[in-house]
């Protein structure tokens, strides 16, 4: 079975990185980045001197604060600057392929340039973010899941992430065009009540990770290409975006991430891929609340579907229609032109509490599924949840979540796997569907600094995978406990 790289997972509570509100998030599928101009009386009283850093490190968003002055006079020229360090440290306790913790980093910084405040120009956005990925991969070293167990593990690597610029039109900003270099995880597919959790696939799908070439154009690896997105209507909103097929240059099986280990290949001309998504939101931004009543309880609904215009390789058969488990098959893959996927999200705000209205309940579902069982690993995954916000008084900036996830493995890659028991004459288990169930906490010990313990357990880790010590006899199901900090500078 390939390798699939782990996907990045952002943290939706807003760990702001500027005084003057660029946010800047650690799960795979934030919101979209936003800037606000910052005023000259952002930045804390005598915010420049020892004493004054120190006091202000109890209300500050991002421990330097203003970085003595730092980001107030990158602003009046336009620059935004965010530096998030997430850190995490997560072991098997029982199953898997090995026991032991494992540490793993990741280190982002953003830079955005508002090009009204930088020349006058209304509208304009340049981005651009880094990353250093640090640490070992536990998913990789002791687990084998299909549905790894944190979204920042990857290869490490120095690499440019995102290069792209964002123009709006049209009257109320009602359309904006971007692009450059992007990462989709970034605004398509994305359930903002997943992004609390650590595992990787509350960000980035199973399907896509496992499906697209070299994972798709998702952290840590992106693509050229263009998006557009209008609001024809208050409520409505319309993504559509073509990028390359694939984000590295080669799809020969070898790690993509080790192809482009600094983000720097920009390849172009292989193959397309087209995505689209329909959004729905209740109350429509900008509705007004009668005065007395209550805010009413909101939703986002999402429908969406992607199509890849690369060969890809049968699951079962070789260039013969002969089993690729047989001994006298030509080992090479039938190919098929094209595949696709629909999907389909769901964030519900479902209690607020009368008395404080930071306190409420939210679920979120996704699902994504193809018919095409020939030329995919995985043809059906799944995620549900709930997050409870505030779930003490007094905390409202703490949030607990409770989750799962589901992949199926196409009847084609399990009947490729019944051919190599029935031609080796080996026992061995049949790969059928990987699922887990995550508790996660986050609690915001300080503005900059957030704490959160995280426990999951996977059943029938890799979908059935044979064990190392056993191979007639699965990987036994695991369980993962650790704790990820995050700091915004």
């Amino acid at each position: 079975m390939p390798l699939l790289k782990s996907r990045f997972t952002k943290i939706i509570t807003m760990v702001a990185c500027l005084a003057g509100g660029l946010s800047l998030n650690a799960n795979a599928a934030p919101p979209p980045i936003t800037i606000q101009a910052m005023a000259d009386e952002d930045s804390p009283p005598n915010s420049t001197g020892l004493f004054g850093f120190l006091g202000g490190i109890n209300r500050s968003n991002a421990l330097l604060g203003d970085m003595w002055g730092l980001r107030k006079e990158l602003s009046r020229h336009g620059i935004s600057l965010a530096i998030l360090e997430t850190s995490e440290y997560l072991g098997n306790m029982s199953g898997g392929t090995r026991k032991g913790f494992e540490y793993d980093g990741l280190t982002q910084i953003l830079g955005q340039l508002d090009t009204q405040r930088a020349f006058g120009h209304y509208g304009g956005l340049f981005n651009v973010s880094l990353l250093n990925i640090h640490g070992k991969n536990l998913s990789t070293d002791n687990l084998q899941t299909l549905q790894t167990a944190s979204g920042i593990e990857s290869d490490r690597a120095t690499r440019l992430w995102e290069l792209w610029y964002d123009q709006k039109f049209l009257d109320e900003d009602r359309m904006d065009i971007k692009i450059g270099q992007q990462s989709l995880d970034q605004e398509f597919m994305v359930s903002t009540n997943a992004l609390y959790f650590v595992n990787t696939m509350f960000g980035w799908p199973m399907m896509p990770s496992a499906d697209m070439p070299g994972g798709g154009p998702a952290y840590p690896l992106s693509a050229l290409g263009a998006r557009v997105s209008a609001r024809p209507i208050d409520g409505v909103t319309l993504l559509a975006g073509v990028f390359n097929g694939s984000p590295v240059k080669n799809d020969n099986g070898t790690d993509p991430q080790m192809q482009n280990r600094h983000g720097t290949s920009f390849p172009w001309g292989d193959g397309r891929l087209y995505i689209a998504e329909m959004q729905f939101s209740y109350p429509a931004l900008g509705s007004m609340v009668e005065p007395g009543q209550p805010q009413p309880l909101g939703w986002t609904y999402r429908l969406g579907a992607w199509y890849n215009s690369k060969d890809f390789s049968d699951m079962r058969n070789d260039q013969n229609s002969m089993s690729l488990a047989d001994a006298t098959s030509n080992g090479v893959a039938q190919q098929h032109h094209g595949n696709y996927a629909v999907y389909a999200v769901a964030d519900k705000l479902v209690w607020r509490d009368d008395s404080d209205p930071n306190r409420t309940v939210a679920i979120f579902g996704r699902v994504m599924g193809t018919p095409l069982k020939d030329r995919n690993l995985i043809d059906v995954s799944f995620n549900a949840g709930l997050v409870f916000h505030s779930p003490f008084r007094n905390r409202s900036a703490d949030t607990f979540g409770l989750g799962m996830g589901y992949a199926h493995v196409s009847n084609e890659a399990a009947q490729l796997d019944r051919d190599t028991v029935i031609y080796s004459g080996t026992p061995s288990p049949i790969r059928s569907s990987e699922k887990y169930v995550e508790m996660t906490y986050q609690y915001q010990l300080k503005p900059w600094i957030q704490i959160q313990p995280d426990i999951q357990y996977v059943f029938n880790p890799g979908a059935g995978l044979p064990s190392p010590d056993d191979p007639s006899a699965r990987i036994k199901n695991e369980l993962v406990i650790g704790v990820r900090t995050n700091i915004s500078f």
